[in-house]
């Protein structure tokens, strides 16, 4: 189930019976963040209300339970920043905490914290991060907007994250397990957009956008303190990543393969990388301990360069390159038609060369494809990724690249991801939604600035298919369109490009 993203009014609030409701703010019983949740209980729900409040916040031991999560929201048609601090919040040994609606800005630490506290074997756990903002960092080192160290079983969905510190990440991961991060969107980063290091496993990265995103968008591994691995004896920088369906424009090489191992990046599209497509790198040396970098897999994507890229995949020392599966990706070089192919440690089977991938609007960001793109149907069958960047299921065969280009009619039981699509997005004139098979009822459709100014609201019937919304008299930004019928909400990030 979907909370409303940032001020929006949430349905959902109204159906869930929580214990006690603690609202935060000047002229409530609780002024501080601090006092609330220095009461709470499992079950509970802290409301923060309008306002901007203070950064450097530390909390310790937080615990909901598995049954009673505890849920830390902004109040819904309010905006609620934390501005500034060494780390807006920092939460040590948290467990069962829901946080949505918030924004993090101009912190000289971190934005958000989340860490175990150093107790390797009893991590945080069971974090959902959702419907946030995390911008504007007031730090030039290796500074994150969210660092994560030590938490399991965790996810990041519907956020933003702008503007990072030169050197750090916006999401960074030291030895985390067991999460998600899909629908968030990433501009100017520094270092990278994510970082997952330390000893991570098994982390699903899949439907984010990323637009100049740091020298390595993602830095799938990296380069970590022994002291600081969880679990302390790991093989690996990280193993088991699954990139799927994302969208990454420039950054100075948008995938960097980095001392990790049995991971995949699967249908996804790269969009004009300023140096390199990939890397193979090793950054922590050690053949009687770690692995080398080696058993991944790139797989139907799709990629768009010019004469930036001299160089598609640069191999580093101490990796092991020839373990690398590359099949059915599709290569574009847009200023040299008679381009020969990329030069790859292996063979990438099947794969498609000099055939332009015929984008709706490549300029305008949107990368979706037009009829009779040499993409459509051509790539390899897998199992996951099961939904493409908008959210539409995968046909068989599959496209290539991030989004499926042949748009069957969804039949029983085959179900789109969420409530509504929307495409293209990013979009310059219109935005197409696209209604789920199950949406039977009236709702309301709602377009608001990222700091919850409701620009429009409109009601569709039930039934309803398919509407088309014009965008093209907004300015340039990042927007959010709601959803909301009497029972659930769902929200997406929108960006108006023109």
């Amino acid at each position: 189930m979907r909370f409303q993203f940032l001020s929006i009014t949430l349905c959902w609030l109204n159906a869930v019976g929580y214990a006690e409701t603690l609202h935060v703010g000047a002229g409530y019983p609780y002024p501080t963040l601090n006092e609330a949740l220095a009461v709470i209980e499992p079950g509970d729900l802290v409301l923060v209300h309008e306002g901007t409040y203070a950064g450097g916040l530390y909390f310790e031991d937080i615990q909901g339970t598995a049954d009673n999560w505890i849920f830390i929201q902004a109040a819904p048609g309010e905006t609620v920043i934390f501005d500034g601090g060494s780390n807006a919040w920092q939460f040590t040994d948290a467990a069962y905490l829901h946080i949505s609606g918030f924004i993090f800005e101009h912190q000289v630490g971190n934005g958000l914290n989340f860490d175990d506290g150093g107790t390797y074997e009893s991590p945080a756990h069971h974090i959902i991060f959702e419907a946030s903002i995390f911008r504007d960092m007031q730090a030039s080192g290796n500074n994150d907007l969210l660092k994560l160290s030590g938490l399991d079983d965790f996810e990041i969905r519907d956020c933003l994250f702008l503007n990072g510190a030169d050197e750090g990440s916006g999401i960074d991961m030291v030895g985390c397990h067991e999460g998600i991060i899909t629908s968030c969107y990433f501009e100017d980063m520094g270092s990278n957009a994510i970082q997952a290091k330390g000893g991570t496993r098994n982390i699903r990265i899949e439907a984010n956008f990323f637009k100049n995103a740091g020298q390595r968008s993602l830095n799938l591994g990296g380069s970590t303190g022994l002291q600081f691995f969880r679990p302390l004896d790991a093989e690996y920088e990280a193993a088991e990543l699954k990139v799927n369906s994302n969208i990454f424009i420039g950054s100075t090489a948008p995938i960097a393969f980095v001392g990790c191992i049995n991971s995949q990046v699967i249908n996804n599209t790269i969009y004009l990388p300023d140096n390199w497509v990939l890397r193979i790198l090793q950054e922590t040396v050690d053949t009687s301990r770690f692995f080398p970098c080696g058993n991944n897999a790139f797989i139907n994507n799709l990629i768009y360069i010019d004469n930036s890229v001299n160089v598609v995949c640069n191999i580093g020392p101490n990796t092991a390159p020839e373990t690398f599966t590359f099949s059915h990706n599709l290569w574009y070089h847009s200023q040299n038609p008679g381009w020969p192919g990329p030069v790859l440690p292996g063979t990438d089977g099947n794969q498609i060369v000099g055939e332009d991938p015929l984008f709706s609007d490549g300029d305008a960001e949107d990368y979706s494809l037009l009829p009779g793109s040499p993409a459509i149907g051509n790539g390899l069958t897998v199992d996951q990724p099961e939904f493409d960047y908008t959210g539409f299921p995968f046909n068989d065969p599959r496209s290539i690249g991030a989004f499926e280009g042949n748009m069957m009619t969804l039949t029983e039981g085959v179900f789109m991801k969420d409530l509504f699509l929307v495409y293209p997005n990013p979009a310059s004139k219109s935005v197409t939604l696209h209604f789920s098979a199950q949406h039977k009822k009236a709702i309301i459709v709602s377009l608001f600035t990222p700091v919850g100014a409701e620009l429009f609201s409109l009601e569709i019937p039930g039934d309803t298919d398919v509407i088309s919304i014009p965008v093209s008299m907004l300015a340039s930004g990042v927007y959010l369109l709601c959803l909301t019928d009497d029972v659930v909400g769902n929200c997406k990030a929108v960006m108006i490009h023109h």
